[in-house]
């Protein structure tokens, strides 16, 4: 069972946080934040330490985006660049993990302390960086109650006529069930960047050609070189329904279409999933379910490989406290839905739910599959079988995660666009707002047919960076021309194969924390977040806490 300490957090919210969809009166803050994420909860934190009054208009019931929807096994990169409020939410993970109540399905010791590259369990720092997902979403409400900040949930931006503008700033936002919300300043924080786009903010989706922004892995990445995961690694799979005959037609979930050229620009998305928690502790673990709609041929490409003795089904199954795991995708043919999710950015709310309940379909069903398909192998059926679903997370949402994982969506064209020369220090930042370490990290966004007539996937690349890199000021900013009052924290201007780093959940915090800093401030000094100098900014963002630079 949970702590107590977590039962009285979620209780105490729901007393004080969570308030009522039927007031229909126009609400008024001095910043509207709109976003369920973890990175609109430290905005909405830092304003309100900075004296100003701000909403939350979240359209989702629970806050916290990813880092409270499955992904537990944090990617974090150089931990020493994550501070500020960042910092104080892995903090409060830690006080959590502390208590010893708080280790139920086993203890601390069998979990050991294997965290990347420094300890999961961090004593000097007094930070937790693998925990389960309700642990992640009672540490965000109580940032919320403890900072009395004002949450409105379930409250869906009106993405066609919600959005007033007049000489270039946004007056007020109404959601779809009537709210309308007026403020001074506005943040967009949601993973899909609805109200940037709505605002009428230039933006880009999919992959930038190459020659665009002078970079080396951005575009189409068909070919052989060093950087390539998740592809079928030299298995000459063949992707016809009879592997001997092309005129049978395609295996499901491989395309027919041309990949392009190296370097190319597309629409296409890297791959969405679920993060999934699974457990295999018997008096917690909920059998894997047949999902209706479950199709057993999505899956003959996945019979193919194993049939090729390809065995890295659990190579990406994380574990985090309490016998659970973090599952995420590896190898050829996994978790990722690759191809499925080229529309959604710019979708409609309802052909995004057709999305997403297709990637629910498509995962549920991969996991019955793997668990119960005879012509799985034996022990990789077996060994899924062992596992299910945690019951004691997403409870009310049938032990499955509330947030499906946009990797990305849009990105914003901004007063200064992020780019592998930035990310891989080949370009001077000279207004850091924050930092980032983790590899460029693009999952796959295609399954293609070779030239030589077999399967294989295109767009994943994991490259390192060489040292943690500054993160511009400008990159949360639109172009002063389209708006002056709204800033970017997770949509940031960004090219894609740059957004493959930034897209952590603890970066979102850092940018989250930094726009909530440029609002307050831009209204303590009756400026506009574009008149405010980076001398008076740097200063505000250091005394609380935030790492800009670093040197070792």
């Amino acid at each position: 069972m949970r702590s107590k300490t977590i039962l009285l957090i979620l209780a105490t919210c729901f007393l004080t946080g969570c308030q009522s969809d039927s007031v229909k009166q126009p609400l008024k803050a001095d910043v509207i934040v709109y976003g369920g994420t973890s990175s609109a909860i430290t905005t909405a934190v830092q304003i309100k330490r900075m004296g100003k009054s701000v909403i939350v208009v979240s359209p989702d019931i629970h806050p916290g985006g990813l880092s409270s929807s499955g992904l537990g096994y944090t990617d974090t990169g150089n931990k020493e660049v994550i501070g500020g409020l960042a910092r104080e939410f892995y903090q409060l993970l830690y006080q959590h993990y502390m208590i010893p109540e708080s280790w139920n399905w086993q203890k601390q010791s069998e979990f050991g302390n294997k965290g990347q590259g420094t300890p999961a369990i961090d004593g000097e720092f007094r930070t937790m960086w693998l925990f389960e997902p309700h642990v992640a979403e009672a540490a965000f409400e109580k940032m919320i109650t403890d900072n009395k900040i004002t949450v409105y949930r379930n409250a869906w931006l009106d993405r066609e006529t919600g959005v007033v503008k007049e000489e270039g700033k946004i007056v007020s936002i109404k959601t779809l069930n009537g709210m309308l919300f007026t403020g001074k300043i506005f943040i967009d924080a949601s993973y899909e960047g609805d109200l940037m786009a709505a605002a009428g903010v230039s933006y880009h989706t999919g992959r930038e050609g190459s020659s665009q922004y002078d970079e080396e892995w951005n575009g189409v990445q068909v070919g052989d070189f060093p950087v390539k995961h998740h592809d079928f690694d030299n298995l000459k799979i063949s992707p016809y329904r009879n592997p001997k005959d092309p005129s049978s037609g395609l295996l499901p979930r491989i395309s027919a279409d041309p990949p392009g050229n190296r370097g190319d620009a597309d629409k296409r998305l890297q791959a969405y999933c679920f993060r999934t928690c699974l457990t295999d502790h018997s008096d917690n673990r909920v059998p894997f379910m047949r999902p209706p709609g479950y199709d057993s041929t999505q899956y003959e490409l996945l019979i193919r490989i194993y049939d090729a003795g390809w065995r890295g089904t659990f190579n990406k199954f994380d574990a985090i406290p309490n016998r659970k795991l973090d599952v995420n995708n590896h190898g050829p043919f996994s978790f990722d839905n690759i191809g499925m999710n080229y529309d959604f950015p710019d979708a409609s709310y309802e052909r995004r739910k057709e999305i997403i309940d297709e990637h629910i379909t498509y995962q549920k069903g991969l996991l019955w599959f793997i668990a119960n398909d005879p012509r799985v192998p034996a022990e990789v059926r077996n060994e899924m079988s062992g596992w299910g679903y945690s019951r004691d997370e997403f409870a009310d949402n049938g032990y499955w995660p509330y947030n499906i994982y946009v990797r990305e969506a849009r990105r914003m064209i901004g007063d200064y666009v992020m780019t592998e020369n930035d990310v891989l220090s080949k370009r001077d930042v000279t207004h850091s707002i924050g930092m980032g370490s983790y590899n460029l990290d693009s999952h796959n966004t295609q399954r293609y047919i070779t030239p030589d007539g077999f399967v294989e996937n295109e767009g994943d690349i994991q490259l390192p960076t060489p040292k943690p890199y500054m993160i511009d000021l400008g990159s949360i900013l639109p172009k002063r021309e389209e708006c002056t009052n709204l800033l970017v924290s997770v949509c940031v201007s960004s090219s894609h194969i740059a957004f493959g780093s930034i897209r952590m959940e603890p970066v979102f915090m850092i940018l989250g924390q930094s726009a909530g800093t440029v609002a307050a401030m831009a209204l303590d000094k009756r400026k506009s977040i574009h008149e405010l100098t980076y001398k008076e900014i740097r200063k505000k963002l250091l005394a609380d806490g935030q790492v800009l630079e670093y040197n070792k």
